[in-house]
């Protein structure tokens, strides 16, 4: 019979004998629009100000 560390010794090498895989650079990345676009932000004319309060 196995004394009880050799037992253990060979749990651990199948859980974890070998390496996890890589994990690419690519796949560790999220990217996400911080706000989105608003359609009102060019909205504004300066020359329509002007035609609106100043004639």
């Amino acid at each position: 019979m196995e004394p009880a560390s050799d037992i253990a010794a060979a749990v651990r090498r199948v859980r974890f004998g070998r390496l996890p895989e890589r994990v690419r650079l690519q796949d560790t990345i999220e990217e996400h629009v911080a706000t989105r676009p608003d359609p009102a932000r060019g909205a504004y004319d300066e020359d329509e100000w002007l035609v609106r309060y100043c004639l």
